[in-house]
């Protein structure tokens, strides 16, 4: 799922989870402790949010190709001679 993150993608979400605790709960909440929720939520939640983008993104695809299969029928033209 995630293999690695870049520094600054870590450095930005612990960030935001530190912000999150000051101003949702009037907490104080350190690095270390801000890096092992990450890590927690990365492990145990990631793969359903991973899901849900998968299922999205093949819902999509999904109607882009039957989207597609529409326009192309649309192209066909009547064929073969009718003697009557």
């Amino acid at each position: 799922m995630i293999k690695t993150l870049t520094k600054e993608q870590r450095e930005y979400m612990v960030e935001r989870i530190q912000t999150y605790f000051e101003l949702e709960r009037d907490e104080e909440i350190g690095t270390i402790a801000s890096e092992q929720l990450l890590q927690f939520m990365i492990q145990e939640l990631g793969p359903f949010m991973y899901n849900k983008g998968i299922n999205d993104a093949r819902e999509m695809v999904e109607q882009k190709v039957l989207n597609l299969d529409e326009d192309l029928l649309s192209l066909e033209r009547p064929s073969g001679h009718s003697s009557r």
